[in-house]
């Protein structure tokens, strides 16, 4: 028993972390790129979790495929907001570009508090919707926290080549790594920057897309994912792509703590830890991970952007 409790919670972390490591991927890119960070990035996450379900409801079609729709609103979205607003911002200083970014989140959020209220909305059918897949023997798993991990690795492993292997990626690397050599070598980065927070934007809101799947939006659901976003990419290393998708691992495991708690808990049979609510405490554990990695190695697991 104790041990179908363990694998339980591992493979929901994992499965969690592969969603989240995608959600993390734009805000890394991003700061790899310009060395801005995005406060607005769980605010496009959660207009890909609207988009998601507004498409499902007046459509009619599964969730699954509003994610094209999802990319093109977060690429788009990502696209003007650095024409017409963060290109501006990199002319002040450092605090400045942080106050704006943390201004279009507040302005994001509210915007959709006007549109949608405040209230929980969440898809009710589907083809994934109420479904379960039985792994490993007997580990169940809902279908739609199943596909949505695995179309989250195709699109995180799609990003990651489009990167290492296009002559656009290298040319976007090229950027991260000095764009004063850059720029001598006649590449646009003011290009290279508005790709950045294209992709940045289509990321997330293509995890957002598959997020509602089975989690709930609301117009505040951007914050936790926002912490989320930060901690892993922080963990894994500012920049560093790979990182995002490592330490997105290792967040969603974390975020399982409470089911390994209870593993624990059969194991050793010792009743007290029944008592403890561990549930409650289930995001302070992915807080308390990072701030001990960090002190371990405070660049990362796989250090900052060379």
């Amino acid at each position: 028993m104790a041990s179908e409790v363990l694998l339980q919670a591992i493979v929901a972390g994992l499965l969690f972390g592969m969603v989240l490591s995608v959600v993390a991927l734009g805000l890394t890119i991003i700061f790899g790129v310009m060395d801005i960070v995005n406060f607005a990035h769980g605010e496009f996450l959660m207009i890909g979790m609207y988009t998601g379900l507004l498409v499902s409801q007046y459509t009619g079609a599964d969730p699954l495929f509003a994610l094209p729709v999802a990319a093109v609103i977060g690429g788009l979205l990502g696209y003007l907001c650095y024409w017409l607003f963060v290109r501006l911002l990199l002319r002040g200083p450092m605090l400045a570009q942080l106050l704006g970014t943390f201004g279009l989140m507040l302005f994001l959020r509210n915007l959709a508090l006007l549109l949608f209220g405040s209230e929980d909305r969440s898809i009710q059918k589907g083809i994934l919707v109420g479904k379960s897949v039985v792994i490993f023997g007997s580990c169940v798993v809902p279908s739609t926290k199943l596909g949505a991990a695995v179309l989250a690795v195709l699109a995180f492993l799609g990003t990651y080549l489009f990167i290492e292997k296009t002559k656009i990626g290298k040319a976007l690397q090229a950027t991260a790594i000095n764009p004063h050599a850059a720029r001598f070598m006649g590449i646009s980065t003011d290009r290279m920057n508005a790709l950045a927070w294209v992709i940045g934007g289509a990321g997330v809101t293509v995890a957002g897309g598959l997020l509602v799947n089975f989690w709930a939006v609301n117009p505040y659901v951007g914050l936790l994912f926002t912490m989320l976003a930060f901690t892993i990419v922080a963990l894994g290393g500012f920049g560093s792509v790979p990182g995002a998708f490592f330490a997105g691992l290792i967040v969603g495991i974390i975020t399982e703590f409470p089911g390994i708690w209870d593993a624990i808990s059969l194991w050793t049979g010792w009743n007290w830890m029944y008592k403890v609510p561990m549930i409650s405490f289930k995001y302070t554990w992915v807080y308390l991970a990072y701030f001990l990695i960090m002190l371990i190695t405070p660049k990362g697991l796989f250090g900052w952007k060379r």
